[in-house]
């Protein structure tokens, strides 16, 4: 009871107390921690302090505490000036952004309605600039405010602002175990140190893979630029800063190697069976490693235990299988055809399908599928580059060196990534993403391919709040929750903030990469079907007429069901030879025709570096009634 008194005595306390220095904010449609700590003239750290919720971002209508009075200290926090901007007649944001002298972001951030109806004549724009905070004189005190980006470390904060590691987890007890993304830190800098004064823009990510040159052609804007090479006009001038003071004919630009250019989408898939040709007989080549030279002189014994443990030679037999099947549907068919197969006995690093060129004649030959490891396949392209005959990689993801001659049959990673936030934009989707700090290439990629996608971060630890997802939610439109992370409880954290919000909001849970842990039973189906779970994959299950007599066909005549590279190697195969069989030239039925096989679709693009990636990708999602579906 005692302590009951006290507990009531001090929280009457503090209530006076607070009640005498601080008033209440309601949060308007728009506004910002910063406008609003300018508004009251206190900085954010003032506003973060009592509400430290806000960290995490404000909502229209939330009740901020302000401090009526702070001590008078000079900070660091960039002030900033307010005007408002008319739309003119095919105007830009990237136009109105440089008229303006500032960033894309900065405009969206300030009239949040542009990401929902776009930029329109006659919109009266806010415009919020960055003004040049006064001089800091040596020796004055500093008190200042830093929010903690990607990539900071406590020693490069603490050197930044001139005090010890020791005096920043003083001001800052809370970091004292870990370092969070976008913790406001408190620092008071030493009397010595010198803060700088100029404003500090953020930096623009730069694309860490490969890239590539482009030339900048006559009669090239930014808008045919950003649709001939399938990039966001944020994205491009994030890798060409030199951009934002406009295009040029003969601008050396660089762009991701692995880019292709893209083209308009084919309205349909050909069916390429119902053109064949037979005038002009042609020739296809199959190197298979099959590595008969390690086995000619094996027992039947080891031969057989080493089909049980050989996983490559069994993968190998299996598209060969398929690919056998392919042949027989062409003899079918009447396709003008010879097939030549080759081992290639290969290794990771060597094949001997370079000795097989130079000692058989390849005059005649149409076209090559494989070999089936990346370095090999651009070793046979490379030799036979100068007779202009199509090589095609079968199996590998890998992007290695490019060749005019060289056709990718697997789509790139990048590419299937790519093909899901095209399908979420095209339904006009607010796109949010929670991503692990492990998942570094999904975050990359977003960070430099997908610069309006709103990022959730996590923890260390993998945990985050709930409410830091919904807080991003809009009605209206669709919202795809992109989730990176195998963690048990991110995943159910994830999936509940989702399901408990769909009475008021239209919700899509997105995978980008398969995902081990939603195959265990401790992630109940029901969960991921009723959030309707999306993802992109090279591949589908085909469930058709013509899929399950493929199928019967297959057990018939090889007594066992076909298996992922069994399919592989008739669907590559068959779509080839079907290429071949067409009355015009292999690379002009590349250019002109999309087509599918069994669980397969081919849509190949020329690729910048050279050659072509087939960009052939299903969008699938888990449907209520248990089934996969098709939504692209």
């Amino acid at each position: 009871m005692f302590k009951r008194v006290i507990c009531i005595i001090v929280l009457m306390f503090a209530t006076s107390v607070f009640g005498q220095n601080y008033t209440k904010h309601k949060v308007a449609k728009g506004e910002t921690i910063t406008q609003i700590a300018q508004k009251y003239k206190v900085t954010p750290y003032d506003i973060y302090k009592l509400n430290p919720d806000s960290q995490s971002g404000i909502q229209p209508d939330a009740i901020l505490l302000i401090p009526k009075s702070i001590e008078k200290v000079t900070s660091n926090e960039v002030p900033f000036k307010e005007k408002t901007y008319t739309v003119k007649a095919k105007e830009t944001l990237y136009s109105i952004a440089k008229e303006n002298n500032v960033e894309i972001s900065d405009l969206e951030e300030a009239n949040p309605f542009l990401k929902t109806d776009g930029l329109q004549p006659g919109q009266v724009l806010k415009i919020m600039k960055y003004e040049e905070p006064p001089k800091v004189q040596m020796g004055t005190k500093i008190l200042s405010t830093h929010e903690v980006v990607a990539g900071d470390t406590k020693y490069s904060i603490s050197k930044k602002y001139g005090i010890s590691v020791e005096e920043l987890e003083k001001q800052n007890p809370e970091i004292k175990d870990n370092l969070p993304v976008g913790f406001k830190l408190k620092i008071n800098s030493s009397e010595k140190a010198v803060v700088p004064t100029e404003v500090v823009k953020p930096k623009t990510e730069v694309y860490r893979g490969n890239t590539l040159e482009y030339t900048v052609k006559s009669g090239e804007t930014m808008y045919s630029l950003t649709k001939l090479l399938g990039l966001s006009e944020a994205s491009l001038i994030g890798l060409n800063p030199s951009l934002k003071e406009g295009v040029k004919e003969g601008m050396i630009l660089k762009v991701p190697a692995t880019l292709s250019f893209s083209k308009e989408t084919k309205n349909s898939l050909k069916d390429l069976t119902k053109s064949i040709s037979s005038q002009k007989r042609k020739e296809l080549v199959l190197f298979l490693p099959f590595n008969a030279s390690k086995i000619q002189n094996d027992t039947v014994t080891s031969i057989s235990e080493r089909l049980k443990k050989d996983k490559f030679l069994n993968m190998t037999l299996d598209f060969y299988a398929g690919a056998l099947m392919a042949i027989d549907s062409a003899k079918v068919l009447g396709m003008n055809l010879d097939i030549k197969i080759y081992d290639s006995q290969e290794t990771k690093n060597s094949t001997s399908a370079l000795s097989v060129i130079s000692n058989n004649d390849f005059s005649s030959t149409d076209a090559v599928i494989g070999p089936f490891y990346q370095v090999n396949v651009e070793k046979v392209a490379d030799a036979l580059e100068n007779k202009n005959i199509p090589v095609i990689s079968p199996l590998s993801r890998d992007e290695g060196k490019s060749y005019k001659n060289l056709f990718q049959s697997m789509p790139h990673a990048d590419a299937v990534k790519g093909a899901m936030f095209n399908y979420m934009q095209s339904k006009n989707g607010n796109i949010i993403a929670v991503i692990d700090p492990k998942k570094t290439s999904i975050k990359e990629y977003i960070q430099d391919f997908q610069k309006d996608v709103k990022v959730v971060g996590l923890s260390d630890k993998g945990g985050f709040v709930a409410d830091s997802i919904k807080k991003h939610f809009v009605k209206d439109r669709m919202n795809y929750v992109v989730m990176a992370s195998e963690k048990t409880g991110t995943i159910f954290t994830t999936t509940s903030a989702m399901s408990s919000v769909m009475k008021d909001y239209q919700v899509q849970l997105v995978i980008l990469e398969p995902n081990e842990t939603l195959d265990f039973e401790e992630i109940a189906l029901s969960r991921l079907t009723k959030l309707k779970m999306a993802y992109p994959s090279a591949t589908k299950d085909n469930d058709s007429d013509e899929a399950q007599k493929f199928e019967r066909a297959f057990k018939k005549k090889n007594k066992i069901l076909p298996n992922q590279y069994a399919v592989r190697g008739f669907d590559l195969t068959f779509d080839t030879m079907l290429r071949l069989a067409q009355d015009k030239p292999f690379e002009e039925s590349i250019n002109d025709d999309a087509t599918e096989q069994v669980e397969s679709k081919f849509d190949y693009a020329k690729k910048i570096s050279g050659g072509y990636t087939n960009n052939g990708i299903y969008i699938l999602y888990y449907d209520e009634d248990l089934t996969i579906k098709q939504a692209q």
